[in-house]
Protein backbone atom coordinates (compact mmCIF):
# COMPACT_ATOMS: atom_id res chain seq x y z
CA UNK A 1 0.00 0.00 0.00
CA UNK A 2 2.60 2.27 0.82
CA UNK A 3 4.35 2.14 -2.77
CA UNK A 4 0.82 2.35 -4.07
CA UNK A 5 0.53 5.78 -2.49
CA UNK A 6 4.19 6.57 -3.57
CA UNK A 7 3.78 6.38 -7.08
CA UNK A 8 1.06 8.12 -6.70
CA UNK A 9 2.26 11.25 -5.18
CA UNK A 10 5.32 10.98 -8.05
CA UNK A 11 2.27 11.25 -10.72
CA UNK A 12 1.09 14.46 -8.69
CA UNK A 13 -2.23 12.96 -8.05
CA UNK A 14 -3.23 13.72 -4.91
CA UNK A 15 -6.06 15.37 -4.11
CA UNK A 16 -7.70 13.84 -7.61
CA UNK A 17 -5.93 16.56 -9.60
CA UNK A 18 -4.79 14.37 -13.03
CA UNK A 19 -2.39 15.76 -15.32
CA UNK A 20 -3.66 16.54 -18.84
CA UNK A 21 -2.82 13.96 -21.15
CA UNK A 22 -1.56 15.04 -24.48
CA UNK A 23 -4.42 13.33 -27.22
CA UNK A 24 -2.90 12.39 -30.60
CA UNK A 25 -6.00 11.88 -32.89
CA UNK A 26 -5.41 8.95 -35.35
CA UNK A 27 -6.80 10.02 -39.01
CA UNK A 28 -4.95 10.61 -42.33
CA UNK A 29 -2.46 13.49 -42.78
CA UNK A 30 -0.32 14.19 -46.05
CA UNK A 31 -0.55 11.01 -47.42
CA UNK A 32 -0.23 10.57 -51.18
CA UNK A 33 -2.85 8.46 -53.35
CA UNK A 34 -2.82 6.91 -56.47
CA UNK A 35 -6.76 6.64 -57.89
CA UNK A 36 -9.34 3.94 -56.89
CA UNK A 37 -8.13 3.83 -53.73
CA UNK A 38 -10.27 2.53 -51.17
CA UNK A 39 -9.97 3.08 -47.45
CA UNK A 40 -11.39 1.93 -44.00
CA UNK A 41 -11.53 4.13 -41.31
CA UNK A 42 -10.38 4.14 -38.03
CA UNK A 43 -6.90 4.43 -39.49
CA UNK A 44 -3.79 6.17 -38.72
CA UNK A 45 -1.63 7.27 -42.30
CA UNK A 46 0.29 10.07 -42.49
CA UNK A 47 3.26 11.37 -45.10
CA UNK A 48 2.90 8.27 -46.88
CA UNK A 49 2.60 6.91 -50.27
CA UNK A 50 0.00 4.49 -51.59
CA UNK A 51 -0.19 3.38 -54.87
CA UNK A 52 -3.36 2.98 -57.37
CA UNK A 53 -6.45 0.41 -56.57
CA UNK A 54 -4.76 -0.45 -52.99
CA UNK A 55 -7.38 -1.31 -50.24
CA UNK A 56 -6.37 -0.20 -46.66
CA UNK A 57 -8.30 -1.72 -43.88
CA UNK A 58 -9.48 -0.36 -40.69
CA UNK A 59 -7.23 -0.07 -37.65
CA UNK A 60 -4.57 -0.03 -39.57
CA UNK A 61 -1.14 2.41 -39.03
CA UNK A 62 1.26 3.60 -42.11
CA UNK A 63 3.78 5.65 -41.17
CA UNK A 64 5.81 8.53 -42.62
CA UNK A 65 7.92 7.58 -45.85
CA UNK A 66 6.26 4.45 -46.48
CA UNK A 67 5.35 3.62 -50.02
CA UNK A 68 3.01 1.14 -51.07
CA UNK A 69 2.55 0.35 -54.67
CA UNK A 70 -0.08 -0.33 -57.15
CA UNK A 71 -2.55 -2.86 -56.23
CA UNK A 72 -1.83 -3.74 -53.01
CA UNK A 73 -4.20 -5.12 -50.22
CA UNK A 74 -3.47 -4.22 -46.51
CA UNK A 75 -5.57 -5.77 -43.89
CA UNK A 76 -7.20 -4.83 -40.55
CA UNK A 77 -4.78 -4.21 -37.96
CA UNK A 78 -1.19 -3.93 -39.73
CA UNK A 79 1.18 -1.57 -38.59
CA UNK A 80 3.93 -0.34 -41.15
CA UNK A 81 6.48 1.51 -39.60
CA UNK A 82 9.08 4.39 -41.65
CA UNK A 83 11.63 3.02 -43.39
CA UNK A 84 9.54 0.32 -45.24
CA UNK A 85 8.45 -0.03 -49.38
CA UNK A 86 6.23 -2.50 -50.19
CA UNK A 87 6.58 -3.41 -54.14
CA UNK A 88 3.26 -4.01 -56.31
CA UNK A 89 0.65 -6.48 -56.11
CA UNK A 90 0.97 -7.30 -52.84
CA UNK A 91 -1.51 -8.46 -49.70
CA UNK A 92 -0.81 -8.06 -46.07
CA UNK A 93 -2.58 -9.69 -43.93
CA UNK A 94 -4.61 -8.88 -40.63
CA UNK A 95 -1.93 -7.55 -37.55
CA UNK A 96 0.98 -8.01 -39.76
CA UNK A 97 3.79 -6.12 -37.85
CA UNK A 98 6.62 -4.19 -39.76
CA UNK A 99 9.89 -3.43 -37.23
CA UNK A 100 12.36 -0.83 -37.88
CA UNK A 101 14.41 -1.01 -34.60
CA UNK A 102 16.06 -4.00 -34.44
CA UNK A 103 17.56 -3.40 -30.87
CA UNK A 104 21.23 -4.13 -31.96
CA UNK A 105 22.37 -1.64 -28.80
CA UNK A 106 20.30 -4.10 -26.44
CA UNK A 107 17.35 -1.46 -25.73
CA UNK A 108 14.94 0.28 -28.04
CA UNK A 109 16.17 3.18 -30.60
CA UNK A 110 13.74 6.01 -28.81
CA UNK A 111 13.49 7.70 -32.18
CA UNK A 112 16.73 8.22 -33.30
CA UNK A 113 16.62 7.24 -36.82
CA UNK A 114 20.15 6.67 -36.74
CA UNK A 115 19.72 3.36 -35.06
CA UNK A 116 16.44 1.99 -37.43
CA UNK A 117 16.98 -0.54 -40.73
CA UNK A 118 14.76 -0.45 -43.92
CA UNK A 119 12.68 -3.24 -44.97
CA UNK A 120 11.66 -3.07 -48.70
CA UNK A 121 9.33 -6.05 -49.60
CA UNK A 122 9.32 -7.30 -53.67
CA UNK A 123 6.63 -7.34 -55.96
CA UNK A 124 3.81 -10.36 -55.86
CA UNK A 125 4.91 -11.16 -52.01
CA UNK A 126 2.01 -12.42 -49.85
CA UNK A 127 2.14 -11.74 -46.03
CA UNK A 128 0.14 -13.89 -43.47
CA UNK A 129 -1.74 -12.95 -40.48
CA UNK A 130 -0.25 -11.85 -37.92
CA UNK A 131 3.59 -12.10 -39.40
CA UNK A 132 6.23 -10.08 -37.55
CA UNK A 133 8.47 -8.26 -40.36
CA UNK A 134 12.15 -7.39 -38.94
CA UNK A 135 14.58 -5.27 -40.87
CA UNK A 136 15.10 -7.23 -44.03
CA UNK A 137 14.61 -7.74 -47.92
CA UNK A 138 12.12 -9.44 -49.25
CA UNK A 139 12.65 -10.72 -53.50
CA UNK A 140 9.16 -10.78 -55.65
CA UNK A 141 6.98 -13.49 -55.71
CA UNK A 142 7.31 -14.48 -52.13
CA UNK A 143 4.63 -16.12 -49.40
CA UNK A 144 4.95 -15.63 -45.54
CA UNK A 145 2.87 -17.84 -43.90
CA UNK A 146 0.57 -17.07 -41.08
CA UNK A 147 2.85 -15.99 -37.67
CA UNK A 148 6.02 -16.38 -39.21
CA UNK A 149 8.64 -14.13 -38.12
CA UNK A 150 10.94 -13.04 -40.57
CA UNK A 151 14.21 -12.34 -38.97
CA UNK A 152 16.63 -12.67 -41.98
CA UNK A 153 16.30 -11.36 -46.01
CA UNK A 154 14.40 -13.68 -48.21
CA UNK A 155 16.76 -13.75 -52.24
CA UNK A 156 14.65 -16.98 -53.12
CA UNK A 157 10.96 -17.30 -54.58
CA UNK A 158 8.87 -19.97 -52.31
CA UNK A 159 7.31 -20.21 -49.32
CA UNK A 160 8.46 -19.03 -46.13
CA UNK A 161 7.18 -20.13 -42.62
CA UNK A 162 8.04 -20.56 -38.84
CA UNK A 163 9.77 -18.85 -36.24
CA UNK A 164 12.47 -18.21 -37.83
CA UNK A 165 10.77 -18.11 -41.13
CA UNK A 166 12.65 -21.19 -43.07
CA UNK A 167 12.02 -21.84 -46.68
CA UNK A 168 9.32 -24.51 -47.05
CA UNK A 169 9.24 -25.12 -50.65
CA UNK A 170 9.04 -23.49 -54.11
CA UNK A 171 6.04 -22.14 -55.75
CA UNK A 172 5.39 -22.10 -59.39
CA UNK A 173 5.21 -18.41 -60.49
CA UNK A 174 4.92 -19.50 -64.26
CA UNK A 175 0.88 -20.16 -63.32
Amino acid sequence: MRSLKKFIQRLNLNNNKMPDPIIRHAGVQDVTFGSNVKVTEPVNLYSCTIGNNCIIGPFTEIQKGVAVGNNCRIQSHSFICELVTIGADCFIGHGVMFINDDWKAGRPAKGNRALWKETIIGNKVSIGSNATILPVKICDNVVIGAGSVVTKDITQVGFYAGNPAKKLRDLNVNK
